[in-house]
């Protein structure tokens, strides 16, 4: 399903939102939790600071960001999910969460039964990158690399089940490579281990990979999608390099529990959708690789159940692999 990149959301359509008089129409009268999966200092973590602090101007209350990793996002996704449907607990969910980890092992969680939908917030491509410490420049040398190598290559993981794991699985399956995975609690220390030459090779999304991509710690070899990353236009895709079936893109969303009521769902994705209208916010995104996506919930409830069945599909021969 596709979002748009920008939505024409009015000042005066916020207003009505945020305003409504019903009976929730004084929320938010308190701060909002924002929980996110992963570790502080990952993509998901940055981009939850940056639409929350925006979120909570247009809202009127703080929202605070609350990190909880681990079990692959499973362990936040559990416990947003037991939460009140009362507007006050929210959850950047992703691709991990919402799609690809339901789909390979039984969670205590469903993601589409067990959360509303508020709003599409980004996408990223996800890209394979190497670490500078070592002598490789393409997909090519990277596979001569680790024939006359002893030790081989390892990749980093943002656990298994992530985005980064399966497109990991993937690129040995397309190629025959036999990398091992190193699998951390979040994409922050896996980045940080590929920086550092402690593993070879990363799937990270652009959005987690951009700021090091410019100061050279890492190379992109190839985007792991059906397109060319528009600001990284002389990167080709690994299907252009005819390595076939790695396509993981990365995905963010926002999610409160199930049940939430309408008005209050309506007042969140007006805040979400303000935020990522506002042009400071949406070019802090853009800038880290990441493109807004912006959606109703209706929207972004379809699409979850697009992915759930997309993944399910998948299922049976990555977690064999996995």
């Amino acid at each position: 399903m596709a979002f748009p990149t920008r939505s024409i959301f009015s000042a005066a359509a916020l207003c009505f939102a945020l305003g409504s008089q019903t009976a929730h129409a004084q929320f938010p009268e308190r701060a909002i939790t924002m929980v996110v999966p992963t570790a502080a200092g990952g993509g998901n973590d940055t981009l939850a600071r940056v639409i929350g602090q925006k979120m909570g101007e247009l809202l009127g209350q703080a929202v605070i960001v609350v990190n909880k990793p681990g079990a692959q996002g499973a362990i936040a996704a559990d416990y947003v999910a037991r939460q009140p449907a009362d507007g006050y607990t929210l959850m950047l969910g992703y691709i991990g969460t919402h799609g690809i980890n339901p789909a390979l092992q039984k969670l205590n969680y469903d993601p589409v039964r067990d959360f509303t939908a508020i709003g599409m917030v980004a996408d990223s491509p996800t890209l394979m990158v190497v670490s500078s410490t070592i002598g490789v420049h393409d997909v090519a040398g990277l596979l001569e690399y680790g024939k006359t190598h002893p030790d081989g290559l390892s990749y980093a993981s943002a656990g298994p089940g992530t985005a980064p794991a399966v497109a990991g699985e993937l690129f040995n399956r397309a190629t025959g490579a036999a990398m091992l995975e190193i699998p951390y609690k979040g994409s922050a220390p896996a980045m940080t281990d590929t920086l550092a030459g402690v593993t070879q090779v990363m799937f990270p999304s652009l959005f987690s990979a951009y700021p090091h991509l410019k100061s050279g710690k890492i190379r992109a070899l190839g985007v792991a999608g059906s397109r060319r990353a528009g600001i990284l236009p002389d990167t080709p895709t690994l299907a252009e390099l005819g390595v076939q079936g790695v396509e993981v893109a990365q995905w963010y969303a926002v999610f409160a529990p199930a049940n939430a009521a309408s008005d209050v769902v309506d007042k969140l994705n007006a805040a979400l959708n303000g935020a990522l209208n506002d042009p400071a916010v949406a070019g802090k995104i853009d800038e880290q690789g990441a493109e807004v996506r912006t959606s109703t919930p209706g929207e972004l409830a379809a699409f979850v159940r697009e992915e759930a069945v997309k993944w399910k599909r998948l299922a049976s021969s990555i977690h064999a692999a996995l």
